[in-house]
């Protein structure tokens, strides 16, 4: 029986394959409570950075006086810690597959490698965008109600920090899912990730050599935070948002690479 596909057929395919992973995602109970852990944990963050900010403001010593600071400020340095439980949903959603054996029902669905794989990153963008969404309204309404009269809340550049952090997400857990399905395990992959978005890009910064800190500056997380605080150095936050895209693009490849080539 031949097994070839018509180019019309392939986008009905794809959105079959889209709905099934839709399904399996949103079934799992792991995925609300990850979700509901992201959200405490931002709001916790927030809570916490707008604190510090709000102390400082009030105490006595005016040398570290930091005024009036915008919600959307305290909303990204929030992510930072928050991104770990979100990348979560990208993880667990090839990785959980791999463990409990159900690839294999996955592959015979759909035969296609790639078309599992591009599936799998368009529900977990998708839902990785729109919980982004949330824990940036969330932390930016903690971070207001904890400011008081020490925050600002500018309409357009909140809305903007909310729409940025939602996007680093996505791409944060399209990488985690291109990892993922490279790397077949939870904890192994977790561990290349805490190195790649955290661990590696402070050791190199560490020593505060050009050459080092320009070699970080290419990393994932590096980039992404400077897209997030719209730096214009070392490059404008357009170049960290290419980057950090780059290495979830690269990230999938790797993993319908993997996939082409060992068995389920």
């Amino acid at each position: 029986m031949s097994t070839d596909i018509t180019p019309t057929a392939r986008p009905a395919l794809l959105r079959s394959a889209v709905a099934a992973e839709w399904t399996k995602l949103s079934s799992v109970r792991t995925t609300w409570w990850t979700a509901l852990a992201a959200l405490v944990l931002m709001a916790g963050t927030a809570a916490q950075v707008a604190i510090y900010a709000l102390v400082a403001n009030t105490n006595d010593d005016p040398a570290d006086d930091l005024g009036v600071v915008t919600v959307g400020s305290v909303l990204i340095d929030s992510v930072e810690l928050t991104q770990y439980v979100v990348l979560g949903l990208g993880l667990l959603a090839i990785t959980a597959e791999f463990t409990s054996g159900t690839i294999r029902t996955t592959l015979q669905c759909t035969p296609s490698r790639g078309r599992v794989l591009l599936a799998k990153a368009a529900v977990a963008g998708a839902v990785t965008f729109a919980l982004g969404l949330v824990l940036g309204g969330v932390g930016a309404l903690v971070a207001r109600l904890v400011l008081g009269e020490w925050g600002s809340v500018p309409a357009a550049d909140t809305i903007g920090d909310i729409v940025a952090v939602a996007t680093y997400l996505a791409l944060v857990g399209v990488l985690a899912l291109g990892l993922g399905a490279a790397l077949r395990s939870a904890v192994l992959t977790l561990t290349v990730l805490l190195a790649t978005l955290m661990i590696v890009p402070l050791s190199l910064q560490e020593p505060d050599i050009d050459v080092l800190n320009r070699i970080a500056d290419v990393f994932p997380g590096v980039a992404g935070g400077h897209f997030l605080a719209g730096d214009t150095e070392p490059y404008p936050p357009a170049v960290g948002l290419l980057l950090l895209a780059g290495w979830a693009a690269a990230a999938l490849l790797l993993g319908r690479a993997a996939l082409r080539r060992r068995d389920a």
